[in-house]
């Protein structure tokens, strides 16, 4: 028997870091991401391979299928999350590689790796599928976050997420404004460790309640504003908001200075996507600036 999952990748568009904390932020599903497919045998292994965007195997493992224990690994730290995650599985969902089958597992990723649409996020869904489980719990059991990442995966559209009472509250909203022609997304060329940036929020000290309050403020005027100054004006608040609270710079005052639109980061701040507001002159801008990845609006968002 063969079963086959998949889970849209993710961007956050508004409320980084403070959505940890119950602000309202807007995400979005992104025409990427990442697909599972699992194939029964009857030995009692788990013959793990995943595949890039490219087409080559970037990782394989074996692991037996009752103990969970790593056979062998092109990754060993690779394979030791995957580990932890079929682990939690089958601690939130008993009857989950209880017997003796075996299993041939693939995954196929649309989008590179290096990009930060969800490459954990994607794989946490789609074995949330498979094991019956809620994806919710096993991101938190594994792993950490706000789950944005999960509602992500999980929903063909963009959406208001939030925190209340460390439960996920999802609303799907329609977010195609009228200047979406002028939006484009661009890679930084590195991942973030989101993990780090969580840290460095941690650890700051400011008036969280009033930072919540003006970063939800800002998330509902963009889903609803239909003008490009508008919309440029709301980024940069965004922008200045996080920076001044967490002291750090922007990444337009940082990286682009004389660029003429607005540049808002996404996510964990430093690498992954920034979103740009600009024209057709936009791509050729950033390119010669070394950053080949710029993906319009209609092209990246669900």
């Amino acid at each position: 028997m063969t079963q086959k999952f998949y889970s849209n990748g993710k961007l956050l568009l508004s409320g980084e870091y403070v959505i940890l904390d119950g602000a309202l932020g807007l995400a979005a599903a992104t025409t990427y991401g990442q697909a599972l497919q699992i194939t029964e045998h009857k030995y009692p292994l788990i013959k793990w391979k995943s595949t890039s965007a490219d087409g080559s195997v970037w990782f394989e493992t074996e692991i037996d299928a009752i103990s969970l224990e790593i056979i062998h690994s092109s990754d060993l730290d690779t394979a030791r999350t995957l580990q932890e995650i079929l682990k939690q599985a089958r601690k939130l969902n008993a009857d989950f590689l209880s017997g003796s089958t075996g299993y041939r597992a693939e995954t196929y990723m649309d989008f590179e790796r290096s990009w930060g649409l969800g490459s954990s996020s994607t794989l946490i869904n789609n074995i949330a599928q498979w094991a019956q489980v809620d994806a919710y719990q096993l991101l938190w059991k594994a792993f950490s976050g706000s789950g944005y990442d999960i509602a992500c995966a999980q929903h063909d559209s963009p959406i208001l997420y939030k925190l209340e009472e460390n439960q996920p509250k999802v609303t799907e909203v329609v977010f195609n404004p009228p200047f979406k022609d002028k939006l484009y997304f661009v890679h930084l060329n590195k991942k973030q460790n989101s993990r780090e940036g969580i840290a460095q929020y941690r650890n700051q000290s400011f008036d969280k309640p009033q930072l919540i309050k003006s970063i939800s403020a800002i998330t509902r005027q963009l889903v609803t504003c239909t003008r490009l100054s508008e919309f440029e004006t709301l980024l940069c608040a965004h922008e200045d908001l996080i920076a001044q609270n967490l002291n750090l710079s922007t990444i337009k005052s940082e990286k682009f200075p004389n660029y003429t639109g607005s540049i808002k980061s996404l996510g964990a701040w430093g690498g992954d996507f920034i979103l740009a507001t600009g024209d057709k002159s936009t791509p050729a801008y950033f390119k010669k600036m070394g950053y080949h990845t710029v993906i319009p609006f209609k092209h990246m968002i669900l």
